[in-house]
């Protein structure tokens, strides 16, 4: 079990690399606004967040993934609203960074919610 929760936080990192990676690149290369970078990042970090867990951290072997596909995009969904919401509240009202608020939402969101959420309702065996 704790070697699971390890597993799904080196994905998470990866996940977020790819997140913030994008969402920087986009900002700073392109000159995005700051809440559609962060949601391109997000969207992209789900998808590799996805494939890592389902091949490496919960190893699922279903043949419905069509169904873990639909419920983690739900998942996801809600995570997209969540972590949209806190960088949005914390640069608007709060004036912070968008990376530091972008830092601060996923992290919240990640050991609240994803974890249990992609171990109870997608991957759950």
């Amino acid at each position: 079990m704790m070697f699971t929760y390890l597993k799904a936080q080196a994905s998470s990192l990866v996940a977020s690399a790819t997140d913030f990676g994008l969402t920087i690149i986009a900002v700073r290369l392109f000159g995005w606004w700051y809440l559609a970078a962060s949601i391109t990042g997000t969207v992209a970090g789900g998808a590799v967040n996805f494939y890592v867990n389902r091949k490496w951290v919960f190893e699922s072997e279903s043949a419905a993934i069509k169904w873990q596909i639909l419920k983690y995009i739900l998942v996801w969904a809600g995570n997209l609203i969540i972590v949209t919401a806190g960088v949005f509240i914390l640069t608007h009202f709060f004036n912070l960074n968008y990376v530091l608020a972008k830092v601060l939402s996923s992290v919240l969101t990640g050991i609240s919610y994803n974890y249990i959420m992609q171990k109870q309702f997608i991957f759950s065996s």
